[in-house]
């Protein structure tokens, strides 16, 4: 069976329940102020931005990467068996849009 507890006791463990309480209810307090809600909304979005320019960096890096291994070879050199090509494709859409530009004007 449960020991009686004094009415001292009591006093005491409903004091130390309001503190808990009111502990709780400040806690609340500042997690739903708006200007808590907004700083988290704000750093939430920040973390997305940054994230996705980190895999945009990452994806572009690639990219380059791979073009670059693709028109150099492991030396160094330029690999022209290449870079003839895609100069020549480079050239050839600049001519068209040049005279599809003209033929517009």
């Amino acid at each position: 069976m449960a020991e009686a507890r004094t009415p001292a006791q009591i006093e005491a463990d409903i004091a130390f329940r309001r503190q808990e309480l009111a502990v709780t209810l400040d806690e609340i307090g500042v997690r739903l102020h708006p200007k808590t809600i907004m700083d988290e909304a704000k750093a939430k979005a920040a973390a997305v931005v940054d994230r996705t320019a980190g895999r945009a960096y990452v994806a572009a890096n690639r990219a380059v990467s791979d073009v670059r291994a693709q028109l150099v070879s492991e030396d160094g050199t330029p690999r022209l068996e290449r870079i003839v090509p895609v100069a020549l494709v480079g050239v050839a859409v600049v001519g068209l849009l040049t005279l599809r530009v003209r033929r517009r004007g």
